[in-house]
């Protein structure tokens, strides 16, 4: 097998990979069929593999060497589910062919299909970030604002997953409250203002959203700024994906979010109430990475979206 590379070190380190070492019987191998349908993609034998255990799906992914030299990272889906994922990722290569993507190699779409992406094993990941890279972010994200969609796409506001967290809190306060990120009388006071500014949040643009954008989803390769796992790109308001992203980089070390001109108080809002009704759901409901993710993101985004809309600090227990 191949030896991980200084990048998936990292990886490792941070928990998004499974270290091969001493784990060699949990790793999953390419089936006989997966490795010929990737053989006539590459229309080269591929002789070694490494599993990439990365993020939260449940395709199989591998970075594999061929014969010819080149190298590829492929997805395999294995449900019903992750096919989906995978032909809603392609349709975004095929149709955005920026260099912020990986390049699309190929694509095999049988029942469960192969996805094969740009090999970025020598790019660099964050965190720690270093100096110019929040700047070649806000860059990327400038020029995901300029992609625009066509009607095809699916929009914002019919997002899978509804956006509506301080609604659902509403219905039960305590829930929320047992988290411990705010006292009950500030949030007696503060929750009809975040539901209505909630409420308000507009979703609607033609332009691309990524919908997941984090640091684990960001890659810097020479001078290449990429994006990863595109699978929950809509189109929409272009904001979106910023109001999702400064709380994580305030997480990593960066600066708070409400240290950036941003005008966009019910997005703000909206945002946090997402991260806090995910907080305030049973142990069980919740992968325990994401939880304490999410639970990070939360102690940014609650006091930005008071700042945003003149509340009150959330004072919490």
């Amino acid at each position: 097998m191949l030896a991980p590379s200084a990048f998936e070190r990292n990886l490792i380190g941070a928990g998004f990979v499974a270290s091969p070492a001493g784990q060699q019987r949990d790793l999953m191998q390419p089936s006989a069929s997966v490795l010929e349908r990737v053989k006539a993609l590459m229309t080269s034998a591929p002789v070694d593999w490494r599993e990439m255990r990365r993020g939260h799906t449940a395709a199989e992914t591998w970075v594999m060497r061929f014969e010819d030299g080149r190298s590829a990272f492929v997805k395999h889906a294995t449900d019903e589910q992750t096919a989906t994922w995978l032909k809603s990722e392609r349709s975004v290569y095929e149709f955005v062919q920026k260099d912020f993507l990986p390049e699309l190699i190929g694509w095999d779409g049988e029942e469960f299909p192969i996805l094969m992406l740009e090999d970025l094993s020598g790019a660099r990941t964050v965190p720690p970030w270093q100096e110019d890279d929040v700047r070649r972010v806000f860059e990327l994200l400038e020029r995901l604002e300029q992609t625009k969609l066509p009607e095809i796409f699916r929009s914002l506001t019919d997002y899978p997953e509804p956006f509506n967290g301080w609604q659902e809190i509403a219905k039960d306060p305590l829930a929320f409250l047992k988290s411990g990120f705010a006292t009950p009388g500030w949030l007696e006071a503060a929750l009809p203002v975040l539901v209505e500014a909630e409420t308000a949040a507009d979703l609607k643009g033609d332009s691309l959203v990524h919908t997941d954008f984090r640091s684990d989803n960001i890659f810097f390769h020479r001078d290449r700024t990429l994006l990863i796992d595109w699978n929950w790109a809509c189109k929409g308001n272009p904001s979106f994906d910023l109001v999702s992203w400064l709380p994580t980089l305030h997480t990593e070390g960066g600066p708070p979010p409400w240290e950036f001109t941003l005008d966009e108080p019910n997005l703000i809002a909206m945002q946090a109430g997402y991260l806090a009704h995910r907080v305030s759901k049973p142990p069980a409901d919740l992968n325990d990475s994401i939880r304490r993710m999410q639970q990070k993101q939360l102690r940014s985004a609650l006091p930005w979206a008071a700042k945003a809309l003149g509340l009150p600090s959330p004072d919490p227990t």
